[in-house]
């Protein structure tokens, strides 16, 4: 399945044309995962369906879906922009931006300056990377013009060997851990685990994909992630504020005096 998004995303490249760039304040999505409001980083992600599951969110609303996951205390917005494989769209960016005050993350399969430009233009903090597309010498230059153009990047793996060749040659800010084999689609959480004891110190740990509920959140804590990316669960609660307390077992967002 990756290799089919990637030739499709390669065909969807060519056609690319530049918005102009949108004038929205920034905020740093390291710096929201680091000092998060619960005792785990939030990213909660737009996500209206997904080439696993199909339509996961039928009355769909981007703006709507952010405000509420504002509200709901997440650090962080995770928002889809492809559009074949998880109907989503490069606008959704963009509005979102323009409605909440957090760090919103580009999710989408970038593997071209063009689409880096774009993340910019339509106004991301941060774009997804993610290390199985790509040899690392090649992760870590889309990484570093990402960071000259003032996007930070979370750089997603899989498996060890993963980590270990983009550590042989450079050391994220910030690692994902994806439960999910983006091959086989099959998730599971014990990934985070097992890839937990490898993650550098200094690098901010994410763990994506398969968390749904209260001890999803304590086994990534044992792991000692820093933060979670979640859509799936969030998005199919009755409302994405009760998800992101069903979440967290009902734990208030923390204040501060």
């Amino acid at each position: 399945m990756l290799n089919k998004i990637i030739d499709t995303k390669l065909t969807e490249i060519e056609k690319i044309e530049l918005p102009e760039s949108i004038d929205v304040p920034h905020f740093s999505f390291y710096d929201h995962l680091a000092n998060p409001n619960r005792e785990l980083g939030l990213i909660a992600e737009v996500k209206k369906a997904s080439p696993s599951k199909g339509i996961i969110k039928e009355d769909f609303h981007p703006i709507q879906i952010a405000k509420s996951y504002e509200l709901g205390g997440a650090d962080a917005i995770s928002v889809l922009t492809d559009e074949q494989y998880f109907q989503g769209h490069r606008d959704y960016v963009t509005v979102v931006k323009q409605e909440v005050e957090l760090p919103v993350l580009r999710k989408d399969f970038i593997i071209s300056e063009i689409q880096i430009e774009e993340s910019v233009r339509i106004g991301a903090d941060a774009i997804l990377l993610i290390a199985g597309i790509f040899e690392a010498e090649r992760l870590s230059y889309l990484y570093e013009m990402a960071y000259e153009k003032g996007l930070e990047c979370l750089v997603e793996v899989h498996s060890e060997k993963e980590l270990e060749e983009t550590l042989a040659v450079f050391t994220p800010k910030i690692i994902g851990v994806n439960n999910r084999n983006l091959k086989t689609f099959q998730t599971d959480l014990a990934q985070t685990e097992k890839m937990s004891r490898y993650i550098p110190e200094g690098s901010l740990f994410v763990s994506e994909s398969g968390i749904h509920e209260r001890r999803d959140i304590d086994r990534v804590i044992q792991a000692k992630g820093n933060a979670v990316l979640v859509g799936e669960s969030l998005m199919r609660a009755s409302s994405p504020e009760e998800g992101i307390v069903h979440l967290f077992g009902g734990e208030p967002i923390a204040t501060t005096s």
